[in-house]
């Protein structure tokens, strides 16, 4: 007998609504959800292989614990048994900060990913966590808990209403798009179009979604922030200021237009390989949209000055008056979210409150970069014990961060190492 079951697809941040058909236990098919109010029946690759991934037989169906050097199957009591012997050993021999914890993207993909893991870093109590944000997106964290004072607070297009779309470093029609959380992305794109809007990407490659574009900006790599910079100035420069009912929320203002004074367009358009007319238009356009959003995704925070780029992404949202508005950038809030706080003063947002043992890199949003654990178990130092267990929840560094060769030795010579995995990654 086979029943319809509604969910949403957990393969990305996209939150696609799925109807599943299931027979006894087994996802039998997968297509989008016309009902859905955010998806409206929009369905990609990966979810409408939902059912062939739920029956890959590949997939683990139960725990394997490692006995005399195999792993083999075990029983949930026998696998959560051996993770409390093996943790509580570690700890009590070497301390708290010796177990690492690696955060993988599936994470954020479901509710139980949000709001789990805080409870495991809690009861633990290291602050040897690291996690695949520092790989790709950490920079427009920082940048939002500094202007914001809360790093989770990013805004995102609304996709839906803007006017004008200025896109730098992101290609959402293969990518379906992050850090924004928008069901068929690329479908948006073409209704921002078919409606009179404008769509911009700046993209050092001629991508699908360039292709796209009404206009194409092919700029230099990794010159995202004097593109941004000098916008800021020409907004300055030419009186399009106009922040609107921002303006009794900013501090700061004048400062920035100080800060600004020497990144003209004809300063930077030959580092930038943009020409100094071009980013005038851009900053004009974006000034005289009815409405209008800047975003920024992967291709500008994992560059040098990944984080500055990240901050006058929003900064201009805040110029022309696009923060926190319909057809600009919007504040999304999570179900996961905590309760909203009473508006008040706060401790804001703080950087370095502890660092990694070997190179000393700073902590950002509680988090230390990934690229740095293989060096944090394998290298010792008399600044504390080296990382001896590791918890890895959604996540295969061995692939997935820099020097996976010297991650695969450092791996192997823990103490203990609990994967959390559907596969033997």
């Amino acid at each position: 007998m086979s029943r319809t079951a509604l969910r949403i697809c957990p393969l990305c941040e996209a939150t696609c609504g799925l109807t599943l058909t299931v027979e006894g236990t087994r996802v039998t098919g997968a297509r989008g959800d016309h009902d859905d109010v955010f998806s409206k029946g929009f369905i990609c690759p990966k979810g409408a292989a939902f059912g062939a991934v739920d029956g890959d037989p590949d997939r683990l169906r139960t725990p394997l614990v490692r006995r005399d050097g195999e792993l083999r199957e075990a029983t949930w009591e026998e696998a959560f048994d051996a993770v409390a012997a093996g943790i509580r050993g570690v700890v009590e021999r070497h301390g708290a900060n010796s177990v690492g914890v690696v955060l993988g993207n599936p994470n954020v993909h479901t509710m139980a990913g949000a709001l789990y893991p805080p409870v495991l870093l809690a009861g633990l109590g290291t602050r040897s966590v690291f996690t695949a944000s520092t790989v790709d997106q950490m920079p427009k964290h920082v940048s939002s808990g500094l202007l914001y004072g809360d790093a989770n607070a990013i805004p995102v297009p609304d996709l839906d209403h803007t006017d004008h779309l200025l896109l730098l470093g992101a290609n959402p029609l293969e990518s379906n798009g992050s850090l924004c959380t928008a069901p068929d992305f690329p479908g948006k794109l073409k209704a921002l179009r078919a409606r009179g809007g404008t769509l911009t990407v700046v993209d050092p490659r001629r991508t699908r979604t360039a292709k796209l574009a009404d206009r194409h900006i092919p700029i230099r790599p990794g010159t995202d922030a004097l593109l941004l910079a000098a916008m800021a100035y020409v907004l300055f420069e030419e009186g399009l200021v106009d922040t609107g009912e921002l303006a009794p929320h900013l501090q700061g203002v004048e400062e920035l237009r100080s800060a600004m004074g020497d990144f003209t367009p004809e300063a930077v358009a030959g580092t930038c390989d943009v020409d100094a007319g071009t980013i005038r238009t851009l900053a004009r356009e974006l000034a005289a949209a009815p409405t209008a959003a800047v975003y920024g995704r992967i291709g500008s925070c994992t560059v040098p000055h990944g984080t500055l780029a990240s901050w006058l992404v929003d900064v201009l949202n805040i110029l022309t008056g696009n923060l926190d508005r319909p057809g600009g950038a919007l504040f999304p809030q999570a179900a996961t979210d905590r309760t909203p706080r009473p508006a008040g003063p706060s401790h804001g947002f703080a950087l370095g409150r502890w660092h990694s043992r070997v190179s000393k890199h700073p902590e950002a949003k509680g988090e230390l970069p990934l690229s740095a654990l293989a060096e944090e178990i394998d290298t010792a130092t008399d600044e504390g014990e080296p990382i001896r267990a590791v918890i890895a929840v959604a996540a295969n560094p061995v692939l997935s961060a820099p020097d996976g060769d010297r991650f695969d030795k450092a791996l192997g010579s823990l103490d203990f190492m609990v994967s959390v995995d559907p596969y033997l990654n």
